[in-house]
């Protein structure tokens, strides 16, 4: 009898599939609702799963998954492709296409170094501009940006800083469980928010893929800030970075046990302070970053 309903002949599918779908969560059942509206099964599932309507749990689901498909290429040192990064995806107990994760991680630049994905791979690469000359004229003109980890109680932090190397001041930080584009862009925002630089500028990094997926560099893109990035296996590239990491970890990580990650992070904000704040750095003839870059600004006064 609906299906001859003047008022239900007249609609189309898409004004009957959201009357549909809440039909369905008050549990009605799928195919009674279907065959009573004359409305294929199919159209109805994709309706709900492909979605038609906005915010799809297809995409929700996506995006739930970027950060798990980042850290598994991320641990295999980048050799991993669609295939293998599914399988360790389905080891965890993550029910994942080769074929979905394939369109996740080109759209993300995660591109196995191996095989014919190698040239995709190098088409990522971009340009060492600073070419080890860390030497600038004033502050917010060159940033430098690594990751590194420290292990406590079985877990990995990994720990991502932004450096301005006028005075060599660590201007952004964050602590995560994963590493991942999402770290890099947060310690991004925060130092950019922070910092509030007036011109545009440069950030130089290694080529992982944190620092070169789409959604990162574009986020850049936006902000303005050009790219630097260090050639493989040369840690010279990024010398500051690693001497920064090196200091941490032999004068405040090393030293301490921590009983809790509160401890652990507490800990790394302590010795930033310190860092900037305190330490004499010989690249500053001895003064405290926050010496250096408050007699430029006193020197360059409007």
């Amino acid at each position: 009898m609906l299906q001859e309903s003047p008022f239900i002949k007249d609609l189309s599918h898409s004004e009957i599939l959201p009357y549909l779908e809440q039909l369905n969560e008050k549990g009605k059942n799928v195919h009674l609702i279907c065959e009573a509206f004359n409305v294929p099964r199919g159209t109805f599932y994709n309706y709900i799963l492909r979605g038609k309507h906005g915010n799809t749990k297809a995409a929700q689901n996506r995006k739930e998954l970027l950060p798990l498909l980042e850290q598994i290429y991320s641990d295999s040192d980048y050799r991993y492709g669609a295939g293998k990064v599914a399988a360790v995806s389905n080891n965890k107990g993550y029910t994942v296409s080769d074929r979905l994760v394939a369109r996740i991680m080109h759209e993300n630049g995660m591109f196995s170094i191996r095989g014919g994905a190698k040239k995709m791979y190098m088409q990522r690469m971009r340009e060492n501009i600073i070419k080890q000359k860390f030497k600038v004229t004033k502050p917010n003109e060159v940033w430098a940006s690594d990751v590194t980890y420290f292990k406590f109680k079985n877990k990995r932090y990994y720990i991502c800083v932004i450096i301005d190397l006028f005075a060599r001041k660590v201007v952004g930080y964050n602590i995560s469980l994963n590493n991942n584009s999402s770290l890099t862009k947060r310690t991004v925002r925060d130092a950019y928010a922070e910092r509030v630089p007036q011109e545009s500028l440069i950030l130089h990094s290694d080529n992982g893929s944190n620092y070169i997926s789409n959604s990162f560099t574009n986020y850049l893109s936006e902000l303005n800030i050009i790219q630097s990035f260090s050639k493989a296996g040369i840690p010279y590239d990024n010398s500051v970075c690693e001497s920064f990491f090196k200091n941490m970890k032999t004068e405040e990580l090393y030293r301490r046990d921590y009983t809790s990650e509160k401890h652990f992070r507490r800990s790394v904000d302590e010795y930033i302070r310190f860092y900037n704040h305190d330490r004499p750095h010989s690249a500053n003839i001895n003064c405290t970053p926050d010496q250096k870059e408050a007699r430029y600004f006193t020197d360059h006064r409007d």
